[in-house]
């Protein structure tokens, strides 16, 4: 049993393209770059399934001074068994042989068609991994806001920030943002919120001067610099952005109020599971040697899921206002 970022996944790339198609997912996707996958599960043999199966911790157990001639008191821990299913998640296109390379490389039909299926497929995941319920979409996995309802990390406090103005208030937001995340067992690697909450956090971090954007190391934007990380500390702030193929948010903003996601990163926290080859990521390119006119090309990420393994790895900050009553 092993652990893989999306980086390393470039090593059991089959194709020459695949890394190039991975870089592309990492660029687009804080999410997918950030996290760990556990590659767990062997689909391998008869009868095989993609279940991988664990333990969450519920609990944290207690320790004592003890006289002497007498026993500790016997104590444990509590946990959770839970289950998730790999699922596989993508998408296909189709392209006429002759429209495939009208105009430059970089903005042709075939790079327009893989460019927008790599965008679609990772909000897919971010979408599936805030907001995921087998028992919406079958399909899917479980998702972060159901593996919190009703837990100990789920804040339902209620925060005002949408009088922010002034230096005090900035830090009034700092101070919320502390209290919820205190709740975890220890800070958290990224912090999932819609662009509006992003904005508050964002310019009361700047009057603190925690605000910092950092390069990631080998990844270059189209202007031709470093992609970049936005973070308070050593926290990633991501927005998950619209649900493919519509406008609508991640994580909405209803009445003014919205909800603040916060993960722990790592295999005894939040992270991915993938299949033992490590092969998250395959990609299928049109053939426009072969016979026929329209040609088709798909791209696949999975089999994938996410686990949360201790509760107090992930916590959310729900009804945070960001707007005034009455406003959207």
């Amino acid at each position: 049993m092993g652990a893989i970022t999306l980086e390393q996944a470039k090593l059991n790339a089959v194709e020459d393209y695949d890394p190039a198609v991975i870089d592309e997912f990492r660029k687009s996707s804080v999410v997918l770059d950030s996290l760990i996958f556990d590659t767990a599960v062997n689909p391998a043999g008869g009868g095989a399934t993609l279940d991988y199966g664990y333990r969450r911790l519920v609990t944290q157990r207690n320790a004592a001074f003890r006289e002497l001639n007498t026993e500790y008191k016997p104590e444990s821990v509590t946990t959770e068994k839970h289950t998730v299913e790999l699922k596989v998640l993508g998408g296909a296109f189709e392209i006429d042989r002759v429209l495939a390379h009208i105009g430059p490389r970089t903005s042709d039909e075939m790079a327009l068609q893989m460019a927008q299926l790599i965008k679609a497929t990772n909000a897919k995941f971010c979408d599936a991994t805030i907001n995921g319920d087998t028992a919406v979409d079958a399909h899917g996995f479980d998702g972060l806001d159901k593996a919190l309802k009703d837990s100990t990390t789920e804040l339902k406090g209620g925060k005002d920030w949408s009088k922010f103005t002034n230096a005090d208030e900035a830090m009034t937001i700092l101070d919320d943002l502390d209290e919820a995340l205190s709740v975890m067992d220890e800070p958290p690697t990224i912090l999932f919120a819609n662009r509006r909450v992003l904005a508050k956090i964002r310019s009361a971090a700047r009057r603190a001067s925690m605000y910092t954007r950092n390069p990631v190391e080998g990844l270059v934007g189209t202007s031709g610099h470093a992609v970049t990380r936005e973070q308070i500390g050593n926290t990633i702030l991501v927005d998950p952005g619209a649900k493919p193929g519509t406008n609508e948010d991640i994580i909405p903003v209803v009445g003014g109020k919205s909800s603040i996601y916060a993960v722990r990163v790592g295999l005894d926290g939040f992270h991915g599971v993938t299949t033992t080859d490590g092969r998250m990521l395959k990609t299928f390119l049109p053939d426009f040697n072969a016979p026929g006119a329209v040609k088709r090309g798909e791209v696949e990420l999975g089999p994938v899921g996410v686990a949360l393994k201790a509760t107090k790895a992930a916590a959310v900050l729900r009804d945070v206002r960001v707007a005034p009553a009455g406003v959207a």
